[in-house]
């Protein structure tokens, strides 16, 4: 059923750009210019990488970059589904080269609600997932204001994915100000502190007291906390210490392309001892975007 979606991944003449040089999402579809860029996941305790998460971009055949704030806005809903589709189907196979090195991580994606009604995802994963019984399954990200505006279809979703290995977290956990009575009934496996939050959290007593709310709540409902947007060194230590369990930011690594990061991983999971990483910079030795 999803033969049609396949063939947006051939590779098509390039078409000339709109006259008045904007690009839509639409037009990154068209072109073939979509790409899934991978930011890795560590745990703040053993500073290991635990998975990656993916994150959309869109590159022309002269090789710059568009960033997605540019072709995102204001995007069609048929066009975000086809992207929805084009997302999780690219990350599903580009586990299959993260595993054939021996790293069988975590990948996660970011999902609209709407999708969950109007894709057959269930199905989508079900059908094309990974052979490989290493498969640890796939986390599908929703942000706070949707789920909890949509707690049936989260609810309902969620019980469809456990059956295939799959999870749900909740993004920028914090921006959407949920009442404890709706997080309670919020059926998510993670839980990802928004980045406003995490900025500065070592200095603002604010910032640490919501970070430190945040983290108690999870452990309460039995979700992990994943701190986005970390960049410094005090910031990953305040956040271990609190009992944070994922970071996430430029600390560690900046998003790259899959390639970048499937190279990366070879040197991570070649034999024989590994260079230590310099204290200010973490694991950005090994995951250096090109």
């Amino acid at each position: 059923m999803f033969e049609g979606l396949r063939t947006l991944f051939a590779s098509k003449p390039a078409e000339p750009e709109p006259g008045d040089g904007k690009v839509t999402l639409a037009d990154v579809l068209r072109r073939n210019w979509f790409e899934l860029w991978y930011q890795p996941k560590i745990d703040l305790r053993t500073k290991r990488l635990v998975g990656a998460e993916g994150l959309v971009r869109a590159r022309r055949p002269d090789g710059s970059l568009i960033s997605p704030g540019q072709f995102l806005p204001g995007a069609k809903e048929d066009d975000m589904l086809a992207l929805t589709e084009r997302v999780i189907l690219t990350a599903l196979r580009d586990f299959e080269d993260c595993a054939a090195l021996g790293a069988a991580l975590k990948l996660s994606v970011n999902v609209p609600v709407s999708a969950f009604v109007k894709l057959p995802i269930a199905q989508m994963l079900r059908e094309e997932r990974p052979a490989t019984p290493a498969w640890p399954g796939l986390i599908l990200e929703v942000t706070e204001d949707e789920a909890v505006n949509d707690l049936k279809i989260a609810n309902d979703v969620a019980d469809q994915l456990r059956a295939l290995n799959c999870t749900l977290a909740l993004d920028d956990f914090g921006a959407g100000y949920s009442s404890l009575a709706r997080l309670r009934q919020l059926p998510f496996s993670e839980l990802k502190i928004d980045k406003s939050y995490v900025t500065d959290c070592h200095l603002d007593r604010v910032n640490a007291g919501l970070c430190e709310t945040i983290v108690e709540l999870a452990k309460r409902f039995e979700f992990k906390t994943v701190a986005e947007g970390i960049e410094t060194v005090h910031e990953s230590h305040k956040l271990q210490g609190i009992g944070c369990d994922i970071g996430q930011g430029y600390l560690f690594a900046k998003p790259m392309a899959k390639a970048t990061f499937v190279g990366a991983l070879g040197r991570r999971m070649v034999g024989g001892p590994r260079p230590a990483a310099p204290r200010s910079g973490l694991l950005r030795g090994l995951f250096a975007a090109s």
